[in-house]
């Protein structure tokens, strides 16, 4: 049995001012043991090696944001290679922000839709909608539109304290313990029914059907959740086209 994904879990996060630190802390995580699918960055100054163009509108962020907006960490420095999948999204006040980790997966409606109107709100309204308090989220959301990094790590309620002292020592700022409720790998094969209701809405129930398959034969072959679900629209995008209501509805010839 995996006891980090059995045990009750605590979100620690801080702010950085300086990208370096990010990646300095993030090394330290890994060291200690700290499953990189466990640590989650927001931020809009990455140094990348890749340009970001244009912007993701909130429908987007449902339907594609993990294909038309989805830039892997082979894109950008190691930081980001670090970590289990990179997205970039469009947030209300902040722009075009780059995300990876659960959190990241959490704003782009990779699982569950309950984020897709806070999300319209801004970060902090997002942060809050996953369990965050007020204020920290409002402080965080400031921070990051001041080109600051936030760094979230989930871990085991009894390693919190830790790994606190960790984010302290590393050089984050407005350091928290909260109870976020972010995405975990689902149990089991996906079924229609775990589908986001807002992603699931936009698929016939044959694209429904497509998705499901294309998502369960990735988690089967080791992808994670999130390179799963890319898999899955790919999948989807190769069979059907959009009808005139934008659901993925018509086979391709």
């Amino acid at each position: 049995m995996n006891t980090f994904a059995q045990a009750p879990k605590k979100c620690v996060s801080a702010v950085f001012k300086e990208e370096v630190k990010v990646q300095e802390c993030i090394q330290r995580l890994l060291n200690r043991g700290i499953p990189n699918d466990r640590i989650s960055i927001i931020g809009r100054n990455f140094q990348t090696e890749a340009k970001i163009s244009g912007f993701i509108t909130r429908k987007d962020v449902v339907l594609d944001g993990l294909t038309s907006g989805a830039i892997y960490g082979s894109l950008f420095g190691s930081l980001l290679g670090l970590l289990t999948g990179v997205g970039v999204l469009f947030i209300p006040f902040l722009g075009a922000v780059v995300a990876a980790g659960p959190l990241g997966a959490a704003l782009l409606g990779a699982t569950g839709g309950a984020l897709y109107g806070a999300l319209g709100a801004g970060l902090g309204s997002a942060l809050i909608a996953l369990g965050m308090p007020q204020e920290k989220a409002a402080i965080y959301q400031t921070r990051v539109q001041a080109g600051e990094f936030l760094l979230v790590v989930q871990v085991p309620e009894e390693k919190a304290g830790e790994i606190y002292l960790l984010l302290q020592s590393a050089g984050g700022e407005e350091v928290a313990t909260a109870d976020l409720n972010l995405p975990s790998e689902p149990e089991g094969s996906l079924t229609p029914e775990t589908i986001s209701p807002e992603i699931r809405a936009d698929l016939s129930e044959e694209a429904q059907q497509t998705f499901v398959e294309a998502y369960n034969q990735a988690k089967a072959e080791g992808s994670p959740v999130t390179q799963a679900l890319l898999k899955a629209w790919e999948k989807v995008k190769q069979v059907f086209t959009r009808d005139d209501k934008g659901i993925f509805s018509r086979r391709k010839p």
